[in-house]
């Protein structure tokens, strides 16, 4: 929110995660429409190093791999800033984006990168694939849990490809959320949350058959996901097998294994706000690093204001001069840190962690603690030559 609308009211929206007993698949009601968050979109890709290193090794490797032709088509759904594509541009492969959000599409188009300005359903897929022929690849990134119609958006995919083509689907794991506790990834922009099981019957609703899964560090554990089409898919890979196996373990094919998902969320709101409350008793300085939508969840949830969060930073100058939704916490520029020196920086988009670690200790001169909340407290002290690489654990209540 802007500084000017501080003194009004602010909508606010429950936000309860759900289970479907019959498929299994973990969302929340569309109480937001994608058109209310998308359309002029604060998050760009591209300011994450780390997640741009991310793309550039898969565009390598769908390449070295053949899945990816050289003279083939790439589409990226929800291509954001051009994070992906612009790895496909340099390696002279003809790519399209598709990406309703006019503030970032107009930045990746800046960046050399083809963009459509455009939400993905059957009417838009339709006429891409009219326009520019099927996709050899259609790449959906951290997109497929955004989508209120799952059915219809997985039809526009395989619309989008060719009949002997490859869709790659990244999305966070929902194995990591519940068995750690990551109750922050639930958001308003996130109405599903997938196993590899529920993706692989939601995949089939649109005639895409998952072929091959790998599992991926990014975004505090993530599975990628490759399908084609029913009719050439032929069997899976044993990846597929290995990551149904290693679900239904955890207890995550019946309903009972999502159980203690409330109490590990308890959890780590207390360790938080022991921790946040010892400080402010001690008279320290704590701040922010990031203003994800995954830290407005954190923060509500624990109910962190300014009094124990004073200021949080963020890179994205999109954000700079705005305040967390809910909690009003300033969001400034990262320089805001080394200016006033922090006792304790804790680290909101946790998943992101050993990256902001090492930019703040290559910035940041002085003993300092950076605390990462999740999927436990954990606390690493910089600047300190006598103590540089500690990491202290917290208990929780």
């Amino acid at each position: 929110m802007t500084e000017d609308a501080l003194d009004h009211p602010e909508p606010t929206y429950p936000l309860h995660v759900r289970l479907c007993a019959d498929c299994l698949l973990l969302q929340i009601p569309a109480s937001i429409r994608p058109e209310e968050t998308f359309v002029d979109y604060a998050y760009y890709s591209s300011f994450s190093d780390s997640w741009v290193e991310h793309a550039r090794r898969f565009v390598a490797g769908a390449l070295d791999s053949g899945r990816l032709p050289h003279d083939g088509l790439l589409v990226e759904v929800a291509s954001n800033d051009g994070y992906l594509l612009r790895h496909a541009v340099d390696a002279g492969v003809t790519c399209l984006g598709i990406e309703p959000s006019a503030n970032v599409s107009d930045a990746a188009r800046k960046a050399g990168v083809p963009t459509l300005t455009a939400f993905l359903d059957e009417p838009t897929a339709d006429a891409v694939r009219a326009e520019h022929g099927p996709a050899a690849l259609v790449v959906a990134n951290n997109v497929y849990a955004h989508i209120p119609d799952l059915n219809g958006f997985t039809r526009s995919l395989r619309t989008l490809v060719a009949d002997d083509g490859w869709v790659s689907i990244e999305v966070h794991h929902a194995l990591n959320l519940v068995e750690l506790g990551q109750f922050d990834t639930v958001y308003h922009e996130h109405f599903q949350y997938y196993t590899v099981l529920s993706a692989q019957r939601a995949l089939a609703e649109g005639g895409l058959a998952l072929v091959d899964v790998e599992l991926l560090a990014s975004h505090g554990g993530s599975i990628r996901l490759w399908a084609r089409p029913a009719a050439v898919a032929g069997e899976p890979e044993p990846s597929v097998e290995r990551a149904l196996a290693a679900e239904d373990a955890a207890g995550l094919h019946t309903v009972d294994g999502y159980a203690g998902l409330a109490e590990r969320a308890v959890s780590v709101k207390n360790a938080l706000l022991d921790y946040l409350l010892a400080q402010r008793a001690a008279g320290a300085r704590v701040v922010g690093y990031g203003a994800p939508g995954k830290g407005s969840t954190l923060l509500n949830y624990c109910g962190i204001r300014p009094d124990l969060l004073e200021y949080t930073v963020d890179r994205n100058p999109y954000k700079h001069g705005r305040f967390t939704p809910g909690t009003r916490i300033p969001i400034h520029p990262p320089q805001r840190l080394i200016d006033d020196r922090p006792d304790a920086v804790v680290v909101l988009p946790w998943n992101l962690d050993t990256e902001i670690i090492a930019q703040l200790s290559d910035t940041l001169d002085y003993p300092v603690d950076i605390v990462v909340p999740l999927p436990t407290l954990r606390i690493t002290r910089i600047g300190d030559p006598a103590d540089s690489t500690t990491t202290r654990r917290s208990s929780s209540r």
